[in-house]
């Protein structure tokens, strides 16, 4: 029990008057009575801080979770009834007896309402795993905007050698294809002149050799004159050269020379066929062919790219140019993954800044077995300057967001898991550093803290209590 001593003068200051209505209401004021009620609205501002809400906060009308409010109610229904009290009955003598009123009603000493009581076998379902609050190292970084892209190494437009019209398409954006794989057929006119010139000079250089050989048998035995055989020799060279000069050029629109040797024997082959083929193994990733389209020669009809590696262009800024050098370390970022990065290392930082841009390019060669980098997607590039020591060091998702502007962490207490306010410092992917809230030694919750925040929320809407 509280006293408070009336040492003021305890008579009633009565104020009466009238009004167009009837006369004025009469009004008790006292020197105790001012007082009391100033002891009350302290009292209500005190429990108000208790609960966390400020009065700036109520003025902006924040608002309060549904234990607060009924904590709010309570203590503001308890410094009311108090005041009444003493207003109306504690003027008769020299000290007032004031009770203690808990915000409960109940009497208890309610200091750790936000603790989150668990038990530890309990831990391990719900994801949670302590760690030891200790020194770590936070790496200085320099941020960079970029943007995957293709390959240009492992790219390639393919076109057919020679025009045509299309007669059959087989791949389409996003196909697979291997190395030599068919991709689409056009008929053509100038290969088909092509090929029938080949096997003309292919049958003119068999009938020369057989006549080379008569002629040289003839000569050896005396029937024929000498100038009959060498004119036979020199027919048989030049169908040499005009075969060869043939083969040239079907070599040059991709043929083989299997493929040739194999081609006189096809008599029922279609001539007009124009094959087209990946030249590689890779992924379509562009398509300029229609079915019955007439195609011009050199015109590239797909673009092929192996995407097993991919390029990731950062843009250097001014500023930052003498800092960034190749085989520097950077953590590569893309949402919605932010959280977790890839680490790489810069090839080469272009020598040239863009006249448009006024930033110079640093290109990393990222490895993309599983197709994650697709081409295209914006990126954020932390490159490491240095790492300097810290006292505590946590991970990212220790640190949790209660209301618009408090982190806490979950540390462990014999009572519970009591949410600390933190107050934050450097941080990179991955890591933060905390520069109070949290003593070296501590332990907390290094992950799963959600789930501690919403069995926090569970009993902000049952009775108030933290258990």
């Amino acid at each position: 029990m509280s006293h408070l001593q009336n040492s003021h003068d305890c008579r009633p200051e009565l104020t009466s008057g009238k009004t167009e209505g009837g006369p004025r209401p009469t009004l008790l004021r006292t020197q105790s009575s001012r007082r009391i009620v100033g002891w009350a609205l302290a009292h209500l501002q005190n429990r108000s801080r208790i609960f966390g809400v400020s009065e700036r906060s109520r003025v902006k009308g924040r608002v309060l979770k549904a234990a607060q409010m009924k904590a709010l109610i309570r203590s503001l229904a308890a410094g009311l009834a108090l005041a009444a009290f003493l207003i109306s009955g504690g003027c008769g003598n020299d000290t007032a007896v004031v009770p203690e009123i808990d915000a409960h009603g109940e009497g208890e000493n309610h200091t750790d309402e936000r603790l989150v009581r668990i038990d530890t076998d309990d831990l391990g379902a719900l994801g949670i795993e302590l760690e030891t609050a200790g020194p770590g190292l936070i790496g200085v970084t320099i941020e960079l905007p970029g943007e995957v892209r293709v390959n240009g190494d492992t790219a390639a437009h393919v076109a057919p050698r020679v025009g045509g019209v299309v007669r059959s398409v087989f791949k389409s954006l996003g196909d697979r294809v291997h190395d030599g794989e068919l991709m689409a057929i056009l008929q053509s006119r100038e290969l088909a002149d092509m090929k029938a010139t080949f096997l003309a000079a292919y049958e003119r250089l068999g009938l020369a050799q057989a006549l080379f050989e008569r002629e040289e048998r003839l000569w050896k035995q005396k029937v024929s004159p000498e100038q009959d055989y060498l004119d036979a020799r020199n027919s048989l060279a030049e169908a040499r050269i005009e075969l060869r000069a043939t083969e040239q050029k079907l070599h040059a629109l991709g043929f083989s020379q299997e493929e040739l040797n194999a081609m006189p024997d096809r008599h029922d082959a279609n001539f007009t066929e124009n094959r087209v083929t990946a030249p590689f193994d890779g992924t379509v990733i562009e398509k300029h062919i229609t079915l019955g389209e007439t195609i011009a020669a050199d015109e590239p009809v797909f673009t092929i790219a192996d995407l097993s590696t991919v390029w990731i262009d950062l843009s250097v800024y001014q500023k930052d140019l003498g800092k960034i050098r190749g085989g520097q370390r950077v953590d590569i970022t893309a949402a919605p993954h932010e959280e977790h990065a890839t680490t790489a290392v810069i090839d080469f930082v272009q020598p040239l800044v863009g006249e448009a841009t006024r930033t110079a390019l640093a290109r990393i060669i990222m490895p993309n077995p599983d197709g994650r980098w697709t081409p295209g997607i914006f990126v954020t590039g932390s490159v490491v300057r240095e790492e300097i020591e810290v006292a505590v060091q946590v991970p990212t998702s220790a640190v949790i967001p209660l209301g618009d502007d408090e982190s806490v962490i979950f540390v462990q207490t014999p009572a519970g898991f009591e949410p600390r306010p933190v107050h934050t410092g450097r941080r990179n992917h991955g890591f933060v550093e905390i520069l109070a809230g949290l003593e070296p030694g501590e332990r907390y919750v290094g992950k799963g803290a959600f789930s501690l925040k919403a069995e926090l929320g569970k009993d902000a809407f049952g009775d108030g209590h933290g258990h």
